[in-house]
């Protein structure tokens, strides 16, 4: 196609375009798979949702980056999930097709079955009855170049709110490199940062949006190494081997990488990396400090969320100067910090953080008015749920969360779907779960429960919970109190809850 893939297959074939732990392919081998998959893919239409429900590997870069070629809305679905949680999201999404690996596809199967999706294609897993082999799939396509003059469409996302149910938040616009046609989309996406540098490599899960900026910086031309689930000492062996010059981390990462021997770390040399993006949750000032120390002034902290996307950025010089902060607002957004009434308080106050987009959007949930009009304090002032406060430079410090938001690893955990659970236990009279520190993950998840009379124990608890969603969705740890800090409305004061434990 006429397009970044095309280009480089015509001008350098014989090159590494994407390669995982298993396979390397080159710009011509690339080309060719892409232009099978595109062509196998438009019947279904322009506009068409599909979902793609697959653990990092080459394939599921391929199928993220035709779906976006053949004018489709790709939903991204977090491989963790139950076959019930994903088929939430697929009919959700109205989805018309789920992609898939060989690690989850009988989830796949049920997930899509349970939706009332009748296509499931599945990569490297013949013998899974329901899912077309993918292999079979591209064999049969066209490999001619597709059309590029569709009309590009944003991911949908999803992030799940206090109800604890997922919300689609479609890929803002300042993740959205736009453009009339993919073509033009295409180039939109060279101009873009971290599309920009060159080699990119991956490695988080390919569900989240910082990573997908991989994803797009291979469909503008760069080179894209992807690693499989984290590992510290793989993620350096892959810095050393294949020298990339990008990537996008979380702090969690950065915990797991120092815990090496430094006889391990010593091992690799990681001086190729000109830009890391780290999101996802706060960063510990001694952690960030160590990592500066270690690869130089290469990290940029972006600030932001799924809905929102980066709405403030730091780089290390600037955070050496103040630890902490989370950098200055990119534009079009602008910092508002407000009191308990919404009136604006001076620089330096601590206040509720919001951010106003001239553009008058904000953040968009779809389908979900309430939960939108619920995130603005005005049209085009919205909030993450921070607390925080700006100081007199316009450098942004986070000091607490009034929403409920858990941040654990650089995955978002809504406490309210453990509680529904817990209630269900004959043993649990009152429950609520609140993020508490942990030095690796940066928080997880504990339950604070007040139980009924008759014996009910910690492990009882946890087990329960994880009889019923997925794990990383449950609490880690539970304490048992008298009663839970409520209102005379009953509502709960979680910031009291929380506050022993910070």
């Amino acid at each position: 196609m006429a397009v970044a893939t095309a280009s480089n297959a015509a001008s350098r074939p014989g090159e590494i375009a994407l390669r995982d732990e298993r396979r390397e392919l080159t710009w011509a081998q690339a080309d060719d798979l892409l232009n099978r998959a595109v062509n196998a893919l438009l019947p279904l239409g322009p506009g068409t949702r599909v979902a793609v429900y697959a653990e990092n590997s080459a394939e599921t870069v391929l199928a993220h980056v035709a779906g976006l070629l053949a004018g489709m809305s790709v939903v991204p679905v977090n491989f963790h999930l139950t076959a019930a949680e994903t088929a939430y999201i697929l009919g959700d999404s109205r989805a018309a097709l789920l992609l898939t690996g060989p690690e989850n596809a009988a989830r796949a199967v049920e997930a899509a079955r349970l939706a009332g999706i009748s296509r499931v294609i599945a990569w490297r897993c013949r013998d899974v009855p329901g899912a077309e082999p993918w292999e079979d799939v591209l064999a049969a396509a066209s490999p001619a170049e597709p059309p590029s003059d569709l009309e590009p469409r944003p991911n949908l996302l999803y992030t799940s709110g206090t109800t604890g149910v997922p919300k689609g938040a479609p890929l803002p616009p300042n993740m959205f490199a736009g453009g009339r046609t993919i073509a033009e989309h295409v180039e939109a996406l060279r101009e873009q940062p971290l599309t920009m540098l060159g080699p990119h490599l991956a490695v988080s899960p390919l569900y989240h949006t910082g990573p997908l900026i991989g994803v797009r910086a291979f469909a503008a031309g760069n080179e894209l190494g992807v690693l499989g689930r984290f590992d510290a000492e793989r993620v350096l062996r892959a810095i050393d081997r294949w020298r990339p010059l990008a990537s996008v981390m979380v702090p969690t990462h950065f915990v797991r990488l120092l815990e090496l021997p430094r006889a391990v770390r010593d091992r690799y040399d990681p001086s190729s990396l000109a830009l890391v993006a780290h999101t996802g949750s706060s960063c510990p000032v001694e952690v960030k400090r160590a990592m500066i120390e270690w690869w130089g002034p290469v990290l940029v902290e972006a600030y932001g969320a799924t809905e929102a996307g980066t709405v403030a950025v730091i780089d290390s010089s600037d955070w050496l100067a103040r630890p902490g902060s989370v950098g200055r607002p990119v534009p079009p957004f602008e910092t508002l910090v407000v009191d308990e009434a919404g009136d604006p308080v001076p620089a330096g106050t601590e206040g509720r953080l919001y951010f106003r987009d001239p553009t008058g959007r904000g953040v968009l949930y779809e389908g979900d008015p309430d939960k939108t009009a619920a995130a603005h304090l005005e049209p085009g002032v919205f909030t993450l749920g921070e607390i925080g406060y700006v100081d007199a430079d316009g450098f942004v410090y986070l000091t607490d969360r009034f929403s409920d938001m858990v941040v654990s690893g650089g995955v978002n955990l809504y406490p309210a779907e453990a509680e529904k659970v817990l209630f269900e236990h004959p043993g649990v009279a009152d429950a609520a779960c609140v993020g508490v520190p942990h030095p690796e993950m940066g928080e997880e998840l504990k339950a604070v429960v007040v139980a009924r009379d008759g014996a009910v124990t910690e492990d009882e608890l946890i087990a329960f919970c994880r009889d019923r969603l997925t794990h990383f969705k449950c609490p880690r740890s539970v304490d048992f109190v008298a009663e839970l800090p409520r209102t005379e409305m009953g509502k709960l004061n979680k910031r009291e809850l929380r506050a022993p434990y910070w």
